[in-house]
C-alpha cells in the first residue's frame, strides 16, 4: 500500500470564498472514491486545529505505486485538479510513502 498526502495553502481570498473553495476541493476529490483503479481510500480535511499552517490536507491510500501513478494522470482526477484545486492554491507539499 502507498499513502499519498498533500498539503495545500490557498491563495488570498475572503473567508467566505475560502470556505467555498475548501468545500469544492473536498467534494471533488472525495468524489473520486470508487472511480479510479487502485484508489483504496481518499479523505480531504478542511478544518485543522488552530496550530495548522496550511488550509487543506488530502490523505489518500493506493494499492501500490503504480496505482498512484495512474491516479495522477486519470482524466477524472485531472479534471478535479484543474478545476477545483490548482486555480486556488498558492503552495503545495506532497509526501508519498509505503505502508
Amino acid at each position: 500500500m502507498v499513502k499519498h498526502v498533500i498539503l495545500w495553502t490557498l491563495k488570498e481570498m475572503t473567508p467566505e470564498e475560502k470556505q467555498q473553495v475548501k468545500e469544492g476541493i473536498k467534494e471533488g476529490l472525495e468524489g473520486l472514491q470508487g472511480q479510479i483503479p487502485g484508489l483504496v481510500d481518499i479523505r480531504v480535511i478542511t478544518e485543522g486545529l488552530e496550530s495548522a499552517n496550511t488550509d487543506v490536507m488530502l490523505d489518500s491510500t493506493f494499492e501500490d505505486a503504480a496505482s498512484l501513478k495512474g491516479y495522477s494522470v486519470h482524466p477524472k482526477h485531472v479534471a478535479v485538479a484543474e478545476n477545483k484545486v490548482r486555480p486556488y492554491t498558492a503552495q503545495r507539499a506532497c509526501f508519498d510513502y509505503e505502508v
